[in-house]
């Protein structure tokens, strides 16, 4: 049975669509406080005001240290201190080695990784005054292998993983958890434009997976998860154990 998250405190980054938005929705369906930030505020915005008074919106872009502060303050004015911090925020650069931008490479590394170590450095103040709690950081199956083309997000999700297991170690003797989701392709606006049904063609759950599943995950790592930090969650359909060969599978 979910230990309660009623009341509990969650600040969600990149939370106005795809995961994040669902992380947020779900979070409100369970009776958590959620402090929900982007610099996509339009749809952000759109998101929090059907969702009661419990759920509010915040303008945060996650490299700039005067917005994590301001995120912060404004969950501990609201609601009270922050009991758990999901940093969902991210971006994908596409290039190879060569053509990729230097400039698109520092932006994807001050994203996805420098913007969850702001995240925990100026969260996990308030996090201890509220006796506790847990950080989640989404990082992708992209910080358990490698995938080409894709060398800044492979290199900021891997960054994610080690950092994720650095804070674990720094933060479980304060009453913290810091755990990692490894998400495989999800049905979110991030893969648009991709031929998704040909990525996943040869995992063993062979279909794109959806944002409720990796909320699902979630939930579970901020309320049931007592016992485990540190540690990698992985939802991506089988694709990390190896590749199903279909010509095979159909003869038999």
């Amino acid at each position: 049975m979910r230990n309660s998250l009623d009341g509990q405190v969650v600040l969600v980054t990149g939370a106005a669509r795809g995961m994040g938005a669902e992380h947020v929705r779900q979070l409100a369906g369970v009776g958590a406080r959620v402090v929900a930030t982007d610099v996509l505020d339009e749809e952000g915005r759109a998101l929090t005001a059907g969702l009661g008074n419990d759920v509010i919106y915040q303008h945060h872009d996650v490299t700039v240290e005067a917005d994590w502060i301001a995120a912060v303050a404004k969950a501990e004015a609201r609601f009270g201190p922050v009991n758990h911090l999901v940093n969902n925020a991210g971006v994908v650069t596409f290039g190879s080695i060569e053509s990729t931008d230097p400039a698109a490479f520092r932006r994807t590394i001050d994203i996805n990784l420098t913007g969850c170590w702001l995240g925990m450095h100026y969260t996990v103040p308030s996090i201890r005054r509220a006796g506790g709690g847990s950080i989640v950081n989404i990082s992708s199956t992209a910080g358990l292998q490698g995938y080409a083309n894709l060398g800044s997000y492979v290199a900021s999700k891997w960054g994610l993983r080690g950092l994720t297991k650095a804070a674990a170690l720094e933060l479980g003797p304060l009453g913290i958890r810091v755990n990692s989701i490894h998400p495989g392709p999800i049905r979110t606006p991030m893969i648009a434009g991709l031929d998704a049904d040909s990525i996943v063609a040869s995992q063993p759950i062979a279909r794109v997976g959806e944002p409720e599943e990796v909320t699902a995950m979630l939930l579970y790592l901020l309320a049931d998860a007592t016992y485990s930090t540190g540690h990698e969650f992985i939802i991506d359909g089988g694709a990390v154990i190896g590749q199903v060969v279909r010509t095979l599978v159909d003869q038999d």
